[in-house]
């Protein structure tokens, strides 16, 4: 198995300038924030914490590809690094702390891209999560304070804690009805939203989460992180990985009732 330990590092290294450039701006009542084509809110912090970690990774990793939430594609090749410079946008521009950058290395092989290595950097809430292939995930303030992840083993719904974001995918999607009958049954539900979820799922503090609607640069950091600390990640077909267009996350004792319930049709 390859050794990601120098991407990993690196990808501290732009977590680390990234969170310095969102926090300067965060709260600042001159933040400017614009609405892109897709209606959602993108801030002068997204656009410039994208630009410098694409600046370093062009020093850095010259030959390596990068997609990013902001600026798009650039470059081919079979390692891709994926970023989104403020995942929880909405949350920044209002001042709520829920929010990360998030930074993943994904590299191709038989079944595709996959991710290799994840850091999820939340300052505001002086939180840090990130994985490597084969070596297990972690939180802390560094690669030296760190403590490792591991997911929880509640099996039964009614015992579980779920996470979700909002309820208008769901029913866009017909699968609201699916949605609503896990709200019932298990055992207590918090929409805390976008990365965090997927962290608590990996900490082992939340049992199962799920969304209807996202992007690569969104699922890509996460992905790896959930399946280093034990659990499973798919999309709501049950694909492994982030490459669907939505995501189920688990401790994977619970995978198969998550996506019993979220996709049932009436």
């Amino acid at each position: 198995m390859a050794d990601f330990h120098d991407d990993l590092r690196l990808a501290h290294v732009l977590a680390d300038a990234a969170d310095a450039t969102t926090m300067d701006r965060f709260k600042a009542l001159d933040l400017q924030v614009e609405t892109k084509p897709d209606m959602t809110p993108v801030s002068e912090a997204d656009k410039t914490a994208e630009e410098l970690i694409r600046s370093s990774l062009s020093r850095a990793r010259p030959r390596d590809a990068v997609l990013g939430e902001e600026y798009g594609s650039e470059g081919t090749g079979p390692r891709r690094w994926i970023i989104d410079p403020i995942d929880g946008t909405k949350n920044y521009v209002r001042g709520v702390p829920v929010w990360a950058t998030l930074i993943s290395l994904m590299v191709q092989g038989e079944g595709g891209y996959q991710p290799v290595v994840g850091v999820v950097s939340a300052p505001a809430l002086g939180r840090r999560w990130w994985a490597a292939q084969g070596g297990g995930a972690y939180t802390g303030r560094s690669l030296s304070y760190a403590t490792r992840m591991r997911v929880s083993q509640v099996n039964r719904v009614e015992d579980a804690s779920f996470a979700y974001s909002s309820l208008s995918g769901w029913e866009e999607q017909g699968r609201l009805d699916g949605f609503l009958d896990l709200t019932r049954d298990c055992w207590r539900t918090r929409g805390y939203g976008d990365f965090w979820p997927y962290m608590m799922v990996a900490e082992g503090s939340v049992d199962i989460c799920a969304e209807p609607e996202l992007s690569l640069w969104d699922m890509a950091a996460n992905a790896i992180i959930v399946q280093e600390a034990g659990g499973e990640f798919t999309d709501l077909d049950g694909v492994r990985g982030p490459g669907g267009a939505n995501a189920a996350a688990s401790n994977g004792l619970l995978h198969n009732d998550l996506l019993g319930y979220l996709n049932q049709r009436y």
